[in-house]
């Protein structure tokens, strides 16, 4: 997989601002069609404990 970045330090898959996620699943936010980033989420998201 590709170096990810994320700054989701909350995220249990947020190793060193990369994304270490087996996969990455993006969906829309709330929105039938996306045209920009803020259209959109993570849902691959795991908070850490």
């Amino acid at each position: 997989m590709p170096n990810i970045k994320c700054t989701v330090t909350e995220c249990d898959y947020n190793k060193s601002v990369e994304c270490h996620a087996p996969m990455v699943q993006v969906d829309r936010s709330n929105a039938s069609t996306a045209s920009n980033s803020d259209q959109t989420k993570c849902e691959t998201f795991k908070p850490k404990m």
